[in-house]
Formats: C-alpha cells, structure tokens, sequence
C-alpha cells in the first residue's frame, strides 16, 4: 500500500505522537493534523493539577510550537470538527471541508460527561480541555465553596488543588468505594483516605439528586437529602469517546473504536490511538480502552508504524496500562489490570502514604499500585510487563 495522503484525526497526545512518528519514519507525502480545538497540542495532566492552583501558566502546557509543525510538512487544521467519515471514497468531512486521504489515523480521544441534573447553570465546571481548566482556575480564585462529583483520577486531582488553594471542599462518589474501577475496592478505600486526611469531605455511595440554583448553582442536594452549599459545582464522571462523528462510516464502535490487536479498525489504511481506542490486548487477555497519558504516547507512534507496514507485517500492541496520579502531595502509580483474584502489600503499609500493591490472577502478577513508592514501582512495572510468575514476584518484593 502506497501512502501519499494521511489524515490524522485528534491533535490530543496520541495525535501528536503519530504524526512525529510519521515523519520520523521516513514518510514524506501530505500529512494532515485535524483538531477540533484552536489551540495547539497540549499536555493535559497539568490541567487539573499545575493550571488549577496557578503553578503553572496556561501556555507553558503546549507541547510544540506552529514552527515545529511547519518544519515537519504538516497542514495543521485547528479548529475543525470531524463531522463525518466516507470509507468507500477515503474522505473525512469536517465542519468546513472534505479532504481526502489514503491513510486514516483516528484520535479523537474523549469528552467529559455532563450531569444532566446541572445543564444550563453558570458555576459548573469539567475540566477536559485546556480552556476548561482556565474558567476553572478563574473561578476559584474567587474563594468559592466546591463541591466535586465524581471521586475517579480527575476529580480527586480537581479536588487536591482546591484544598491546596484553602477551599472548603467537598467530593461527591455514587460508588461505594472511589477509584474501585480503576485499582480495585481494597486499594480505591486506601487511596479515599488521602481524601479526609487533608481536610476533604468525602461522600460515598450517594448521586446528586437536584443541583440548587436558579441560574448559578448555590448548592448540591444528594440522595441521602443532605444539601451542600457550593458556589463551585465540578463535574467529575469519567469521559465518552468521541466516536459520534464516525456514525454509519463502518467503522466498528462500541465504547471506542473497536480495533483488533495491532490497533486497526478494520479497514487496511485506518488506525485508531489514544483515548478513541478499543482493542485486546494480549498481554492481559482483556479489551481495554485506556485514557492515560503513556498509553497515548506509545499507542501514537505504534499506528503509525503499523500504517506505514505492509498490513501482514503489522505488530499487536501490548500496552501496560501505566498512568499516575498527584493528589495532596502524594504520587500515585499502577500498572496492568484491577481484574485480580488477589491483593497483597508487599511493601509498607496501606495505614499510611507510603505502599506498594501486588495484584494477582491465575499464577502470574498482573497489575501493581505504589504509593509514595517511584523507586519500587519501577521493578514491579518490569514484572508486570513480563508476566513474572506470583510466587517469584512476591518473594522478590519482599527480600529487596
């Protein structure tokens, strides 16, 4: 298959991280990077952490500059939503034109949901986007009282900078236990404390059941009936993929862009990456989609190699599942799968910031959670990723 024109869709890291990767492998036709929002790619992790609290300028969160992408050959079109996908002609259509292609690499990554219950009130927030985290920051310089909902990796982050700031903060969680999709029920009760012991009010097991205010939200009424004042109402309740634009396309969807193994999404020239993407990973026998920042990164640059091979020479992708997590001052990593018949700590003691969990399934390690622990967690990555028996990875954690 011989390229001439690629399309990428999504300027998000897995949109960047291709369209280097392209180039960088020796691709010299039209490169096209499409992205619905007018900034140039940005680094989202800081958004609900360094932009919140004002560490860091809106700016500096810019990966690369315009120059960068006039010296890879690349039409960059900003401000441009894909609106729909014609496989049989190869054609995108966004908000303002069709252009053509004969490689597709979709990375349209993902949406916060919204809290129907809020539509229409000025104080509510997401935080997604880079303009997102500016309205945010904006209006908690007015020392507003907040109220999170939703406790997952976004707004436990969301609510660490408004008690770093000094405000009266309150976190919102339907599930029993925060964090259990993610790490666990064991670990995601290990990781609420974090929550209490730096002065946030965590509720659990309670959904929001009107938000009060007529045309500002001034309070939050949960099912317990309990009403908490909020000047602050931000929406924390995971993200959609952005598939709606590839309706009636045939490409195959269902959370996500359903790919196979090497990342395609079953049409020879069309990949997806990042956020957007489905597929089976091998190295844990699951279908994941994974909104982390590494998985984007390495996903970015393994499609388009995968695009540029012959399609029989196209490689699966095994990703770990790596992301981290900063909240009041303490780092947070995993690795692999939650899905696990067991949990042990293998080193210090969930009772305080400072931890490292095992996880297993069948006779093998599967996923690894440190706290406070960069050092450690780097050997239990290694053994993740290399299916190191149970036995041989504990007795290893444990004789260090």
């Amino acid at each position: 298959m011989h390229l001439k024109r690629i399309v990428v869709v999504g300027t998000g890291l897995a949109g960047l991280r291709a369209t280097e990767a392209l180039r960088r492998e020796g691709y010299q036709g039209a490169l096209y990077l499409i992205g619905d929002e007018k900034d140039l790619p940005y680094d989202r992790p800081p958004l609900s952490k360094q932009v919140l609290t004002g560490a860091m300028a809106p700016e500096k969160a810019t990966f690369r500059s315009r120059d960068h992408f006039d010296e890879l050959g690349v039409e960059l079109r900003l401000g441009q939503r894909a609106t729909g996908l014609d496989l049989q002609r190869q054609v995108i259509r966004t908000d303002e034109e069709a252009i053509p292609y004969d490689g597709l690499i979709i990375a349209t990554g993902a949406s916060a949901q919204q809290l129907p219950a809020a539509t229409g009130r000025e104080g509510v927030h997401v935080v997604r986007t880079l303009d997102d985290a500016v309205a945010l920051r904006n209006a908690l310089t007015r020392r507003p009282r907040v109220v999170v909902v939703g406790a997952g990796f976004i707004g436990a982050e969301v609510a660490s900078s408004a008690r770093a700031l000094g405000l009266d903060t309150t976190v919102v969680e339907a599930r029993p236990t925060p964090l259990a999709r993610a790490v666990g029920e064991r670990m995601g009760r290990a990781c609420a404390r974090l929550h209490r012991d730096h002065g946030t009010r965590l509720i659990c097991g309670a959904r929001v059941s009107e938000v009060v205010g007529h045309r500002r939200v001034e309070g939050v009424r949960v099912t317990d009936g309990r009403l908490l004042p909020a000047d602050v109402l931000v929406v924390g309740i995971g993200a959609a993929p952005d598939t709606d634009w590839l309706r009636g396309s045939g490409v195959p969807t269902g959370n996500g862009v359903l790919c196979d193994s090497t990342l395609n999404a079953g049409h020879p020239a069309v990949y997806a990456a990042g956020d957007v993407a489905s597929w089976p990973n091998l190295l844990f026998g699951e279908r994941m989609r994974c909104e982390q920042w590494t998985n984007a990164a390495d996903q970015g640059v393994h499609v388009a190699r995968n695009l540029l091979a012959n399609r029989s020479h196209a490689s699966s992708f095994t990703g770990a599942n790596y992301f981290w997590s900063d909240q009041y001052g303490v780092r947070i990593q995993f690795v692999g799968t939650p899905h696990a018949e067991q949990v042990d700590i293998v080193d210090g003691n969930e009772d305080e910031a400072r931890f490292v969990a095992y996880y297993r399934a069948q006779s093998r390690i599967v996923g690894a959670l440190a706290v406070n622990s960069p050092r450690r967690f780097f050997e239990a990555r290694r053994l993740v990723e290399q299916q190191i028996p149970w036995d041989q990875a504990v007795r290893a954690a444990r004789t260090a």
